[in-house]
């Protein structure tokens, strides 16, 4: 597996340099492991945010608590994810906005991006926000923090850089990492991942993107709107392949809008490199080739399971990742499992969710269920694809075209299509430019049972893009003034 870059010290450079704070926060030079006290009630193997939830909650209900990170607390949320990524797509949306000004009646002129100083501003916050994960923090709360490859001894053991570390309880965060397809050729060439992306200081002119699911399109997105020529590239059909159809449309169209190249429903035959750049072969003759720069694998996540020896512990994994029942109890009933590693639901939000359920059900003997959970996702492409829940029942759609904000806004390209089962709610999708933070509504309701009339009765601020729930309520109640309803309406009035 390759190392994270960023564990590597950055030679030369002072301690206010970003690099420098991010890792001596997250993996500090001169880290002494502590000696083991004793026998512990939780060890986490894994420092992402699965590994730092189980730890810190379980350390702050009195448990004696032992984590163990091979790289960067923090994990790729905090390195290579979440924050980093972020980060960028704010720098890209910064430009875009200056590109569209002119709409608003503010001229702007000229707008081009200083990449290095986007990227630099990128490691800034990443770096600012270290701190929250780091190994003084975690010190400070009483977690014995041991930085190296962990592996199991035994059922009830783990071994970390020659030190034995005995549980009554373990939990496996060890999240995941890059998946790499095998096509012909690629491991011959030189490729970026979510793990090396973002440590360029140099942008690339014709950067070309293998994987249009949610990674893929947001870096899309990201470089084409500061300047580089993107392809995006992918055997299935639609960018978003698991998303709603007509969301996943509407992103193709901003982002060939911004300029990013579609190359959708063929699969590539074989990568080469020559002259400087990397060569990409659709037919398998050579008459058809995408030219790049820079390519980046972005073709979803493979777990991290490896170098655990899962079998001593006589814990159980496949091709997906660590084996859990319901309660994300392992085959060895001693030890849990959270975050990526077991999960279909590879967010950091999940992540911190199952790490709660594994708290509950390891230390106190809870009957926490996984399957109870109602977890959300976001893509954050501009506009942003969010949805929560099923796909299943009747359909109710709300433009953003008949909402007043996204028109004054400048938005109106956009819905909330909620699914629905005689008014409960079932799921929804949000297209919008901050459809992330409006699927807590209706994440909400289906976390507590609301129905379509309840979320129609809600009073949200005016304007907002949230008053969308509000139209849906009421779309949904206008269904049931059925023809026998509506006349015997008629004849009350004719009365009152």
């Amino acid at each position: 597996m390759p190392a994270d870059p960023v564990v590597q010290a950055p030679d030369g450079r002072g301690p206010e340099d970003p690099d420098v704070r991010l890792r001596e926060a997250t993996h500090p030079s001169g880290w002494v492991n502590p000696d083991p006290a004793g026998r512990y009630d939780l060890v986490v193997i894994g420092g992402g945010t699965a590994g730092l939830v189980s730890a810190m909650g379980a350390r702050g209900l009195g448990a004696r608590v032992a984590l163990v990170e091979r790289g960067l607390l923090g994990g790729d949320c905090l390195n290579t994810g979440c924050v980093p990524s972020k980060a960028l797509l704010r720098s890209a949306r910064a430009a875009a906005d200056a590109r569209r000004a002119p709409a608003l009646g503010v001229p702007v002129a000229g707008v081009e991006a200083d990449f290095a100083a986007v990227m630099r501003r990128m490691r800034e916050r990443r770096a600012d926000i270290s701190p929250h994960d780091s190994a003084e923090r975690l010190r400070a709360a009483g977690v014995d923090v041991y930085f190296g490859d962990a592996r199991f001894t035994g059922r009830s053991e783990v071994e970390v850089g020659g030190t034995t570390l005995t549980f009554r309880r373990a939990v496996i965060a060890t999240g995941g990492r890059p998946a790499v397809p095998p096509i012909p050729g690629l491991a011959a060439v030189p490729y970026l991942t979510s793990e090396t992306l973002f440590g360029l200081t140099e942008q690339p002119r014709r950067l070309a993107i293998v994987g249009a699911g949610p990674i893929g399109c947001e870096i899309a997105q990201a470089f084409a709107r500061l300047g580089s020529d993107v392809t995006l590239i992918d055997q299935a059909a639609q960018v978003l392949p698991r998303e709603d159809v007509d969301a996943a449309a509407l992103i193709a169209r901003r982002l060939s809008a911004d300029g990013v190249t579609l190359r959708l429903g063929g699969a590539i035959a074989q990568v080469s490199s020559a002259a400087g750049e990397v060569r990409l072969q659709f037919d398998g003759s050579g008459a058809e080739c995408q030219r790049c720069e820079r390519l980046l694998v972005a073709a979803g996540r493979t777990p991290n399971v490896e170098s655990l020896d899962l079998g001593a512990a006589g814990v159980a994994f496949d091709k997906e990742g660590i084996v859990v029942d319901d309660r994300l109890r392992t085959s060895n009933r001693r030890i849990f499992a959270a975050g990526d590693v077991c999960s279909s639901f590879r967010f950091t939000h999940a992540a911190d969710a199952l790490a709660r359920i594994v708290i509950q059900n390891a230390l106190f003997f809870g009957r926490k269920r996984a399957s109870a959970l109602v977890i959300p996702w976001c893509t954050y492409t501009d506009p942003e694809v969010a949805h929560v829940g099923g796909y299943d029942g009747e359909t109710i759609t709300i433009p953003l075209s008949e909402v007043d904000r996204a028109v004054v806004d400048e938005e109106p390209d956009g819905f909330v299509r909620v699914h629905h089962e005689r008014g409960r709610l079932l799921g929804c999708t949000a297209v919008a430019s901050r459809a992330g933070e409006m699927i807590g509504v209706a994440t909400h309701a289906l976390t507590h049972g609301a129905s379509l009339s309840e979320l129609g009765s809600t009073i949200y601020p005016y304007p907002t893009l949230n008053n969308a729930f509000r139209a849906a309520g009421d779309a949904y109640g206008r269904t049931r003034l059925t023809p026998a309803v509506r006349r015997a309406l008629r004849r009350y009035f004719r009365l009152f």
